[in-house]
């Protein structure tokens, strides 16, 4: 298939900041999305957290941009910002008309170049405060908040980058200092580590100077050592029961699987809408509407640069037993592995992974984003077609295989169970 094809441009400026342009005159507005080539992975046990800490920190306002006035100005622009931080990387984001071009490459470089100017203790202070609370009521007050901790510290090796959760330990997130956020920005916030996407409607030249004029001459912070990292294995089947202030038990399974866009990927990402994706998929369609066993059940696949998993996740009815679950989970995964999927599932499956990314592909956002994405896993910022064909070249040979190279390999099980009075 050959249905998605973007004409852009890529070039480094003299600082070694990647640029990308993207150049689509469908609509007035423009997308700026930019990557800094660190995440969670890049820290260390005992400094967990602080990619996530500096998402938030970098909106606390830079030497021209009071706090706050980031949001202000593209809010009153009529536009949309955010950012966020994964294992791999952190990327900051906004969406304004298309007359606003200068604005957004101001905020963004003047924080590039200036976040340390404005940089205090207050500040700091105030989003250790917010993080420790995210941390508190998102994991550790959330019912099966802890879930995804306990299950990448028992599946990756304890010094794999992904094996602590990207937003950190209770106790490095309130130790951070001043000395400690200052040596992360001149580290890993360098032009030289960044990638800038511009996609929408502008004009190339224009565009060209000013991404030049308000990034060209900020500083270049010295190369940035490569992690070297393994690929993980398990050598025998972990089992982990936690207590949580739940209702239901719930069972969650998580193999090793391959990297981001690695050979078996996307065979993977079929497995799990085979297993879970619709009422009709084989895990929902057996557990809660036959069996009537489970309240709901999940699969999926997450892939990373240094690793990835594959998870199914299902929460048991009352007075069933997760091992009831995972039973009859394993012989869904045996029965796909032995026949396959019969060819109007598999079929169906395809299309619709590839019908929601053609669907995606009407946002600006998500255009822009999969860009930086392409450029930083594959090194092709046109990677639109490539992604989409992974997905028409499976078939049930391959279906086969991946369940037989990673589902049939040990794993981790983790059941949440209520705490029990008395």
């Amino acid at each position: 298939m050959d249905i998605l094809n973007i004409d852009y441009e890529k070039f480094k400026l003299n600082n070694g900041m990647e640029v990308i342009l993207y150049r689509n005159t469908d609509l007035p507005i423009i997308a700026g999305n930019i990557w800094y080539r660190v995440g969670s992975a890049n820290e260390r046990k005992g400094k967990t957290g602080i990619a996530h800490l500096f998402e938030h920190m970098m909106f606390q306002g830079s030497l021209n941009v009071p706090k706050e006035m980031h949001f202000k100005y593209i809010q009153e622009a009529g536009g949309s910002l955010n950012g966020s931080t994964s294992f791999d990387r952190t990327n900051y984001y906004e969406k304004v008309p298309s007359n606003f071009l200068n604005l957004i490459l101001w905020l963004e470089s003047d924080r590039m170049a200036n976040f340390l100017s404005a940089l205090t203790q207050e500040k700091l202070d105030n989003q250790i405060g917010v993080v420790k609370n995210e941390r508190l009521e998102r994991y550790d007050n959330q019912p099966y908040g802890l879930a995804w901790e306990l299950i990448v510290s028992n599946l990756f090796p304890k010094n794999h980058p992904y094996s602590w959760p990207t937003i950190g330990f209770l106790p490095d997130i309130t130790a951070y200092t001043l000395k400690d956020v200052t040596n992360f920005f001149n580290t890993y916030y360098s032009p030289s580590n960044a990638s800038y996407v511009l996609a929408g409607d502008f004009e190339t030249e224009r565009a060209k100077d000013s991404i030049g004029k308000y990034f060209e001459d900020i500083k270049f912070n010295g190369p940035i050592k490569q992690l070297d990292v393994k690929q993980p294995a398990l050598g025998k089947n972990t089992l982990i029961t936690h207590k949580d202030n739940v209702q239901l038990e719930r069972i969650y399974l998580a193999w090793h699987s391959d990297n981001a866009y690695g050979k078996d990927d996307a065979s993977l990402d079929i497995v799990s809408d085979l297993l879970s994706g619709s009422k009709s998929s084989r895990l929902y369609k057996n557990l809660v509407f036959e069996k009537e066993i489970a309240q709901d059940v999940t699969a999926y696949q997450f892939s990373g640069r240094f690793g990835g998993f594959f998870a199914i996740i299902s929460t048991a009815k009352p007075g069933i037993s997760l091992d009831t679950l995972k039973d009859e989970i394993f012989k869904e995964i045996e029965k796909l592995k032995t026949d396959g999927a019969e060819e109007k599932e598999l079929l169906k499956s395809k299309n619709g992974m590839k019908s929601n990314f053609i669907y995606s592909m009407q946002n600006l956002d998500f255009i822009a984003d999969q860009i930086n994405s392409y450029n930083f896993f594959l090194g092709e910022p046109n990677s639109f077609n490539f992604d989409l064909n992974r997905f028409e070249e499976i078939n049930n040979e391959k279906i086969k295989q991946v369940i037989e190279n990673y589902l049939s390999k040990p794993f981790v099980e983790l059941h949440i169970i209520p705490h029990k009075e008395g």
